[in-house]
């Protein structure tokens, strides 16, 4: 039996007891993580194929190790121009085995939701108490907050779609970055896109917080020795 499921934002075509180095996952090592987005399965000449996933499929695997892949040298020149930019990179991955692959039956790990504000209840209908509580309303009417959202993009690794999503889920400034875990930083990316999967988020909070405390300096020279968020 075998499957192709995304990993990560990334399609892979797996086996039971197959090693595979996807891109960074959040879990730790030694721990099971659990694939859902399964998109096709096939057992002998039966081939089941989702739209675009199968419900109730599931692909189950374990975290051997958290490593990097090879350097990869980026080179730009322009001509006559006496620009010459050399970079390097690699990628952080994570390798997996796959310990299990089920066809159907698998339940997916419930998401958490956002408590529903309570709905005020309808005053009555009277004339005179609505007045009161108009005149009371504009009296204690809050003043709108004037506070911008820091601009997240330059927390080293984090994007435009990375720092959208932040913003979506209410991570809108340096302080409130800084207080999270990576952990919880990769869940909303992940919940927000797959291909966001990939961002290693373990320097995000140490940044944010050099950032909340003005402190450039200093969150200049430690994204020196980040490469893309990861250190070196």
């Amino acid at each position: 039996m075998y499957a192709i499921v995304e990993i990560a934002g990334q399609q892979f075509k797996v086996e039971k007891d197959q090693k595979v180095f996807v891109h960074r996952l959040s879990t730790e090592e030694g721990k099971k993580v659990s694939f859902d987005n399964v998109l096709l399965i096939g057992d002998g000449n039966n081939i089941t194929v989702g739209a675009p996933a199968i419900d109730g499929a599931q692909v189950g695997a374990k975290v051997l190790s958290h490593l990097k892949g090879d350097k990869v040298i980026v080179f730009k020149k322009k001509r006559r121009k006496g620009y010459r930019v050399k970079n390097g990179h690699r990628q952080s991955l994570t390798e997996i085995v796959i310990e299990s692959i089920v066809a159907s039956g698998a339940t997916k790990a419930p998401k958490t939701e956002k408590a529903k504000p309570a709905k005020a209840e309808k005053a009555a209908p009277v004339k005179e108490a609505k007045k009161e509580v108009k005149v009371e309303a504009k009296k204690a009417a809050p003043k709108k907050s004037t506070a911008k959202a820091d601009d997240l993009k330059k927390i080293e690794g984090a994007g435009p779609k990375a720092a959208e999503a932040l913003v979506a889920a209410g991570v809108d400034t340096f302080a409130k970055l800084a207080a999270m875990k990576p952990e919880a930083i990769s869940t909303i990316l992940t919940d927000a896109s797959p291909r966001l999967a990939h961002l290693v988020t373990d320097t995000w909070p140490k940044q944010a917080k050099l950032a909340a405390a003005g402190k450039w300096d200093e969150l200049k020279e430690l994204q020196d020795k980040l490469d893309g968020g990861v250190e070196k």
